[in-house]
């Protein structure tokens, strides 16, 4: 029970609790089962730290002034695994939570357990105004940090009066020229500080009980409508010179409970339902999060959440190997200084990866069965240099994985990486940039699947990708800080790597802003279809194909 698989995802087989969510309240739950000394696994299907590693400033959580949700979530993250906790970036399927041996069905095998948390978080909700998905990508967007940019110097209407719309608005100041957040009832649901910084600032304006009706443009979102819900007035907004302006939508959360939502008991709304300690209506699954029932989602409950389920756990746990008769096995603990010392060595030296980080891909690499060949195709530009030294960081790491520099060639956007096959053909799979941030693991998973089995894939849809028969060449164009974009990367190069008939490109907007001019991309991640067809935010490989068969 204790040993490790010899194929599978690399990881044990067995572990005391296994953790659904890498955000705070699930990396809380870690660090205080890992330093109880059980082995625990966290599976994260995104982003390591969720949803707030979005957010620019976080200056409530006590004991810390001040300091960015990414780098906050990525000390808890070195926090868990300093005390043994380990962790799996990959998509659960199927989660059952009957029995004392409790399985995890991912998209990268099967994980058996005995204690489960559910830390699943909530997405954020539509608003519900007309033409608004239509409008998805083209000015209506639902993430500041990832598409504030594409309003610089535009008039913004930010929808929503809870915490995330005050938040949002005041970041997204930085870019607009002016900010109107509508707010549906009277005055704000959040409190505080932040309300007085929005009434406050310069560029910010506020208007009440008002309903957004509708919005409309050409290409790119030009009007909005709204009603007054006391005097039951409508004003329509616009540009006076026509042009474009932005809506930002933070009106509230759906719970992520479409997994589990059957096998144990949530609310008419979706949300959660557990006790004092955590625990829901299963016994030996708890939650913890924005995915309960709570009054307030913020950082500080989150993380409160996971150490009261992890401490309930605990109780949890030791009853069952008291009951089974197993002696717990002990586990090694890394010092937090030593991985801290780790990450300065790494930014001194001006690199991309860190010595924990190449250490993490051993394991990976070791599974493959087959050379892959990476085409280097660099010109004279800076953003070429920058890939040159992520290739030189990669080289040398696996005798599987080979970089080889291109000779110029016509049709290349450069720089690119183009993955191949051990014969070097192209598999239609290219990074145009380096492959960092949130698409460093987009990269690593690509090559994975060139040059091993692959991620486990249902026979049917394996079938629906091979059976596509006209040529398609998609651009997806990303931002390295979107924690939405690496679902719909790893789609569109998981479909391209199964049928040489489809091309991926990934391209960071940062870096090819006429992609932006020529598609009016106002939001990401964007997928273009042949130049023709452009869909906006996150895709998993069925939602993909489904857009492609159409085109059939």
């Amino acid at each position: 029970m204790r040993s490790k698989k010899e194929g599978g995802i690399g990881l044990r087989d067995f572990y005391d609790a296994v953790i659904v969510g890498g955000g705070p309240a699930g990396l809380s739950g870690a660090i205080y089962l890992a330093r109880a000394q059980y082995h625990v696994l966290v599976v994260e299907k995104e982003t390591i730290g969720g949803q707030i590693t979005i957010t620019s400033e976080v200056v409530n959580y006590p004991g810390v002034p001040m300091t960015n949700g990414k780098k906050l979530t990525e000390e808890m993250r070195k926090q868990a695994q300093s005390f043994g906790a380990e962790f799996l970036q990959g998509e659960v399927k199927e989660v059952k939570l009957d029995g004392d041996k409790k399985e995890i069905v991912t998209d990268k095998g099967t994980i058996q357990c005995f204690g489960v948390l559910l830390a699943t978080g909530a997405t954020p909700r539509r608003a519900g105004f007309k033409v608004e998905e239509e409008f998805r990508g083209r000015g209506v967007a639902y993430c500041a940090t990832c598409d504030g940019e594409f309003f610089t110097g535009k008039e913004v209407y930010v929808v929503g009066g809870g915490f995330a719309a005050a938040e949002e608005a005041i970041f997204l100041t930085r870019y607009a020229k002016k900010v109107t957040i509508l707010v549906l009832t009277e005055q704000f649901t959040c409190a505080g500080s932040i309300v007085d910084s929005v009434m406050s600032h310069p560029k910010i304006e506020v208007k009440f009980n008002t309903q957004v009706l509708e919005v409309g443009g050409e290409q790119t979102l030009q009007y909005i409508v709204t009603e007054d819900k006391k005097s039951k007035e409508v004003h329509r907004y616009e540009e006076d010179n026509g042009d474009n302006i932005g809506v930002f939508v933070f009106a509230g959360y759906e719970p992520a409970t479409s997994l589990f939502k059957e096998l144990v008991e949530v609310n008419e709304q979706g949300y959660l339902v557990t006790d004092r300690r955590q625990q829901t209506s299963k016994e030996g699954v708890y939650g913890a999060g924005d995915v309960c029932i709570k009054e307030l989602r913020q950082v500080v409950t989150a993380v409160s959440d996971g150490a009261v389920a992890a401490t309930s756990m605990e109780k949890y746990l030791f009853s069952i190997y008291e009951k089974l008769g197993i002696k717990r096995e002990e586990k090694p603990v890394v010092s937090i200084k030593h991985l801290q010392e780790e990450e300065i060595e790494a930014e001194q030296a001006g690199g991309f990866l860190t010595a924990s980080m190449k250490q993490e891909l051993k394991p990976i690499f070791a599974k493959f069965t087959k050379q892959v060949q990476v085409k280097v195709y660099l010109d004279s530009s800076a953003l070429s240099k920058e890939v040159e030294g992520f290739v030189e960081e990669m080289k040398g790491l696996s005798d599987k994985v080979i970089f080889t520099k291109e000779e110029k060639q016509e049709g290349i956007v450069y720089p690119a990486l183009s993955l191949c096959n051990q014969e070097g053909v192209e598999l239609g799979v290219k990074f145009h940039g380096v492959p960092g941030g949130h698409e460093f693991n987009s990269f690593i998973i690509a090559l994975y699947n060139a040059g091993s089995d692959g991620q486990p894939i249902a026979t049917n849809v394996l079938n629906r990708i091979r059976n596509l028969k006209r040529k398609v060449k998609m651009k997806v164009v990303v931002s390295l800080s979107c924690t939405m974009c690496p679902e719909v990367v790893m789609a569109s190069q998981r479909i391209a790597i199964e049928n040489p008939n489809i091309e991926a490109e990934l391209y960071d907007i940062t870096h090819y802003p006429e992609l932006k001019e020529k598609y009016n991309i106002m939001s990401v991640p964007c997928v273009i279809i042949n130049d023709d067809e452009v869909t906006f935010g996150k895709k998993g490989v069925e939602k993909l194909l489904e857009i492609l068969e159409k085109k059939e």
